[in-house]
């Protein structure tokens, strides 16, 4: 199979040749090697966008740059991650199941394969794959895929330099990346970012206007700038936090919003559902999904200043995150290589419907400079925005994001999996603002990945057994081909689970009964199918069960105590004096 790959690049490559001028190269270039052709590739990732969060899908939210590269490229209409943060990012820079990655729930160590809170040693990173066919490898922004130690809150509220790892052995430069800028764990202020890291060492302070969201721009335009034209490709890997909790903006950029959300999500909801259909994001035939019954109608809301100021403030951090896209989009145009630039853009599951609680464990209680946060969406006199407070937009406006799915992150239902997919390709994608309707899996993109750079994926690394690929390439879709998928395809998250095989959907949330749905016919899951086909139920469980098994799920009411996790020896820490940033 790899060989019959390899032969299908060369051919590929020679087709582009001949035919002269596809991305300007020479004989000369070619003679020299084919690494020349093969494209820098460019992985955008939002964190909780909702499926209708982009203007391009539907949305009211400003949003021209992420549009302009849909325009350019090509949608994926039905491309799935699952329904979490942790998991969706150890599939997507593994290829494999989120349980086989190690990493079926979050960061805690159950202590059994699957559910170890780190990254597997059985299988490599995107990262260390393409660094093994001579690719620069870039990251920048959110990496929540190992271990985090908490002393209490004295680390998340900057009266503690203790280290909050108990090992560095899955971060990113250890996990292939040659430089990184980011934040180890997953949530964090926007204002002053808990666990930001350079490299491999821990940031002690940030200055006076720092926002995240246009920190991780500015340094992926860095990246670009600095590797690109070099001798050879890169890889560059962008991992917003935005727009995910807490709800921290601006005032200029959410003063823009507030009146158009005064409108309620009863109507915002309805205007995207039309705006999907004209657009052909959704079939006309597909039922926009009821409001949750736990959300009032908006008529009967009383302080609906609040309200849409909490979505004001998440329309803000969406198109902050559009304009740091078109700062790196800008950055590939002026360095000449935007043609043979592969640009993947999409979200790690759907809109989060999470009430932000002080309790919990990775919520600060104060500022660095010793203020209180004001933490949870009860108090309506504190507006969302400011460094000081953390809401989140909850139920209500995780319902307009999702828009026409039903549930959210955390649920295997389309509102939690469902993700706009853009790609932009000039020099493979020719037929521009295409819309596809092929179905794609968040571990298709490591097989993309491994295509298009004429990759070799291991069996063995570092003395580690490497597991297989579980996703297939999406190259054929970019050449405008049709592709036969590997279905079916599987999700479980905190017991909620699902199979999606051909127009079959088998899905059903933790410890309640299997629903089936002809996802074809009415993919906004209102006609549950499971009384009248209990054969297709029978037959899609029984794969189900199948796959648990070798993929290593456990019921959540079955898994083992979380293991302690203890701190890093902080005589072998760099970080006492670690660097500041001013970007």
């Amino acid at each position: 199979m790899r060989a019959k790959l390899n032969v299908h690049f060369l051919r590929r490559w020679l087709r582009w040749l001949t035919a002269g001028a596809v991305l300007g190269l020479s004989l000369g270039s070619f003679a020299a090697g084919t690494r020349a052709l093969r494209p820098n590739i460019v992985l955008i990732l939002a964190d909780d966008m909702g499926y209708s969060d982009l203007g391009c899908c539907g949305s009211d939210i400003s949003t021209p740059n992420i549009d302009r590269l849909a325009e350019q490229g090509m949608k994926l209409t039905q491309f799935y991650t699952t329904p979490r943060c942790c998991p969706t990012r150890a599939a997507l820079l593994t290829g494999v199941y989120p349980q086989e990655a190690g990493i079926g729930g979050m960061m805690e160590d159950r202590g059994i394969p699957g559910y170890r809170g780190e990254l597997s040693y059985n299988c490599v990173t995107m990262a260390e794959e393409l660094r093994r066919a001579d690719y620069h490898t870039l990251m920048v922004g959110k990496w929540h895929v190992c271990h985090i130690y908490f002393d209490g809150k004295k680390q998340l509220n900057h009266e503690s330099n203790e280290p909050f790892w108990d090992n560095k052995n899955d971060w990113p430069l250890q996990r292939g990346f040659e430089h990184y800028f980011g934040t180890i764990h997953g949530v964090s202020s926007y204002y002053d970012p808990f666990s930001l890291t350079v490299d491999n060492t821990p940031v002690q302070s940030v200055k006076k206007g720092f926002y995240y969201t246009d920190a991780i721009s500015q340094h992926a335009v860095d990246d670009i700038d600095q590797y690109a034209g070099g001798d050879k490709p890169f890889f560059l890997y962008v991992a917003f936090t935005a727009p995910h909790w807490p709800l921290q903006a601006p005032e200029a950029d959410i003063a823009k919003y507030r009146q158009r959300y005064l409108a309620g999500w009863d109507q915002i909801r309805t205007n995207r559902y039309h705006r999907q259909i004209e657009m052909g994001i959704i079939d006309k035939d597909w039922k926009l999904s009821p409001r949750d019954p736990r959300v009032p109608p908006w008529s009967e809301v009383k302080d609906k200043e609040w309200e849409a100021n909490r979505m004001a403030t998440f329309a803000a951090m969406v198109e902050h995150l559009d304009t740091g896209v078109g700062r790196i989009l800008e950055a590939l145009k002026e360095k000449g290589i935007e043609k043979n630039t592969l640009v993947i853009f999409l979200s790690d599951n759907g809109g989060c419907a999470e009430v932000v609680h002080p309790a919990w464990y990775d919520v600060p209680s104060r500022t660095r400079s010793g203020e209180t946060v004001k933490v949870g969406n009860s108090d309506h006199s504190v507006y969302a925005g400011p460094e000081d407070v953390w809401q989140s937009y909850g139920l209500p406006w995780a319902n307009v994001s999702d828009t026409p799915f039903l549930l959210y992150k955390h649920f295997t239902h389309e509102g939690g999996i469902s993700t706009p997919f853009i790609a932009r390709w000039p020099a493979v994608i020719q037929d521009s603002g295409t819309i596809s309707r092929q179905i794609g899996h968040v571990t298709d993109i490591m097989a993309t990945v491994v295509d298009v750079a004429g990759a070799r994926h291991p069996e063995t690394y570092k003395g580690h057994a490497i597991l297989p690929l579980e996703g297939s390439s999406l190259l054929p879709i970019f050449e405008g081909k049709t592709r036969a998928h590997p279905a079916p395809i599987f999700w479980e998250h905190e017991g909620n689970r699902a199979v999606r095989l051909g127009k079959w959907k088998l899905v059903a949330r933790d410890r309640q009964k299997w629903e089936l749905y002809d996802v074809e016919a009415d993919r906004t899951e209102l006609n549950n199918l499971a009384a009248s086909h209990p054969d297709k139920v029978k037959e899609m469980s029984g794969l189900y069960d199948a796959w648990a098994e070798r993929c290593h799920v456990v019921p959540p009411e079955k898994l083992p105590r979380q293991r302690r996790i203890i701190p890093a020896d902080d005589s072998s820490a760099t970080t006492k004096a670690g660097p500041t940033t001013g970007t």
